[in-house]
């Protein structure tokens, strides 16, 4: 499966088949958030909040490719991602894209 942040494949023709996404709350677990809030009082990277968003990240593309697949697609192309805090210790991540065919 392609996938590209460009809205078109280069040399190729392609059908458009839909939008297609991806979306995962996740949250870690109370010791890390603990580790993490002490972490603030001195600055620098919260590695375990990096890491939990980079596996949310993951399992938010893997669900949109499993979306793609569905639809038949070859590709998925233009995609976005997107976060939100969804409540304290949680974030939402999106990826989105439009599911194509190539011709």
């Amino acid at each position: 499966m392609k996938l590209l942040n460009i809205d078109y494949i280069p040399g190729k023709e392609i059908e458009a088949l839909g939008i297609v996404k991806g979306t995962i709350v996740q949250s870690k677990n109370f010791g890390k958030d603990f580790m993490a809030g002490i972490k603030t009082l001195v600055g620098g990277e919260i590695t375990a909040y990096t890491e939990m968003l980079n596996e949310a990240r993951q399992i938010a593309i893997k669900r949109m490719i499993d979306e793609a697949v569905a639809l038949g697609a070859d590709a998925v192309i233009n995609i976005r991602f997107a976060s939100s805090s969804t409540m304290q210790s949680a974030a939402e991540v999106i990826a989105y894209g439009t599911a194509v065919k190539i011709l």
